[in-house]
C-alpha cells in the first residue's frame, strides 16, 4: 500500500470540512453483507466504479483545486453503495442524508457496511451550523485525522489526573 501524502494545510482544510454524526442505530454487518452478495455478478460493475473513484479522490486530496470536489465524490460513491443492496440504507438514514444535503452538505456517506452507524459529510465551513441544526437529533462527533498512528491509552480511576 502506498500512502497518500497530503500537505498539512490541505489536511487541515479537509478536517475543517468534515462532519461525523452517529445515526443512533447499530446494524448487523453480516446480515447487510449477505444481501450485498445476492446477484453479486450484477454488482461488479458498480463496485469497479467505486474502486475507480480512489484515483480521483487521491487527485483531489493531493491537488490544489477546490476540495468541494471531494464532497461531490463522496455523494457519488454513496449513491453507488446504496444501489448495491436495499439493506445498506433505510428510509430514516436517507431522510438524515437528505436533511444534511438540503442544509448545505456537498456530499456524504454512511460509514461501514450499512444499515446504521455513522454518517460522514463534507460541508463547507460556513454551512456547518446549518447541517448541525438539521441533524440536531443525532449525536455530532467532532474528530480530526490522527497522524501518530494507533496508540494505547490506559486510564485507571485511582490514578491522579494531570492537566
Amino acid at each position: 500500500m502506498i500512502p497518500i501524502v497530503i500537505s498539512r494545510d490541505r489536511k487541515q482544510e479537509l478536517n475543517d470540512s468534515l462532519m461525523l454524526f452517529f445515526t443512533g442505530f447499530s446494524h448487523m454487518s453480516a446480515a447487510v453483507q449477505e444481501k450485498v452478495k445476492e446477484n453479486f455478478q450484477d454488482k461488479i460493475r458498480r463496485l469497479q466504479d467505486m474502486k475507480g473513484m480512489v484515483g480521483e479522490a487521491q487527485r483531489i486530496l493531493t491537488g490544489k483545486g477546490n476540495l468541494t470536489e471531494f464532497g461531490h465524490l463522496l455523494h457519488e460513491s454513496w449513491q453507488i453503495k446504496r444501489s448495491l443492496s436495499g439493506g445498506i440504507s433505510t428510509g430514516e438514514i436517507d431522510a438524515m442524508y437528505e436533511a444534511a444535503f438540503k442544509a448545505g452538505a456537498e456530499g456524504g456517506k454512511l460509514l461501514g457496511s450499512g444499515g446504521g452507524g455513522f454518517l460522514l459529510f463534507y460541508v463547507e465551513k460556513d454551512k456547518k451550523p446549518y447541517v448541525k441544526k438539521a441533524l440536531d437529533k443525532l449525536l455530532y462527533v467532532p474528530f480530526s485525522f490522527e497522524t501518530g498512528g494507533t496508540r494505547i491509552i490506559y486510564y485507571r480511576a485511582e490514578d491522579p489526573v494531570n492537566f
